[in-house]
Order: C-alpha cells, then structure tokens, then sequence
C-alpha cells in the first residue's frame, strides 16, 4: 500500500503564510507528477498546483503569485508554500502522486484554516 504522508496544515490569520509537506515512497516520488488539491465543504475538488518529474510546475489562477509548488528529490518530498492566505484558501488539502493514467495516489489531507 502507497502511502502518502502530509503535514504542515493548521489554523493562520488572513495574510499569514503556511508550507505543506508531503513525503512519498521513492519509487513512486521519482517518477510521478506531484500534485497538490484542496476541497473546501460543498465544493469539488480542485487542482492547487502540480509540479512534473522534470520541476515543470503549473498553479491555479487563483493561487498563482501566492502559492508555489516544490519538490526535493533527494528528501522524496513535495511542498506547497503558501503566502498571502485568504479565507477563501480555507480547505482540506490532499497530496498526489501521478504515475500514469489512472494510477493515482493520495494522502490523507490535511486542514487549512485561513481566519481571524
């Protein structure tokens, strides 16, 4: 069984900063695309941002300039710096890994609370 580990959510103010953490098995690190998705309640989910094998990255519109994606080969991990949070940033975000069409994993989410 895959097994993505996620850490880093937690409650911050409007305008405050957050970095999530996501660590994956090599094998499964080491080819996949890296994605990170967020659900807030009654919503779908959605891509936040994803980052490529190779470091080719794409964010969301609605993050792009506030959010940026990486990932640290040697450690297996992905991140997801979070800057100039919003309460609409509010959601459970889900770590994933890409390997193939329809080969997909996922964490087990963790919480972001964007609020004064």
């Amino acid at each position: 069984q895959v097994q993505l580990v996620e850490s880093g959510g937690g409650l911050v103010q409007p305008g405050g900063s957050l970095r999530l953490s996501c660590a994956a098995p090599g094998r499964i690190f080491s080819v996949a695309t890296m994605g990170w998705y967020r659900q807030a309640p009654g919503q779908q989910r959605e891509l936040v941002a994803r980052i490529t094998s190779g470091g080719n990255t794409d964010h969301a519109d609605s993050v792009k300039g506030r959010f940026t994606i990486s990932r640290d080969n040697a450690k297996n991990t992905v991140y997801l710096q979070m800057n100039s949070l919003k309460p609409e940033d509010t959601a459970v975000y889900y770590c994933n890994a890409h390997v193939k069409m329809f080969v997909d994993y996922w964490g087990q989410g963790t919480q972001v609370t964007v609020s004064s």
